[in-house]
């Protein structure tokens, strides 16, 4: 994540209310959570530990052994 600009305001989310409504307008405009997560903090200024709460995480696909004969 890119350092934030201190002369670039951001409209702050604290409430889950506005957060969860925030996420569902730009779930629509990204195709991944990672671009979820940069589209979310270019825009706003949110607590991360809420936003992490609310996105679900993405687990990694089993890497599964082969079968023995």
């Amino acid at each position: 994540m890119l350092n934030a600009d201190p002369l670039l305001t951001r409209p702050t989310l604290t409430s889950p209310t506005l957060l969860s409504t925030a996420l569902d307008g730009i779930r629509l405009k990204a195709a991944t959570s990672a671009e979820l997560w940069h589209l979310l903090t270019q825009n706003f200024t949110v607590d991360l530990d809420a936003v992490a709460a609310l996105v679900p995480a993405e687990e990694p696909e089993p890497a599964w052994l082969s079968v023995r004969d």
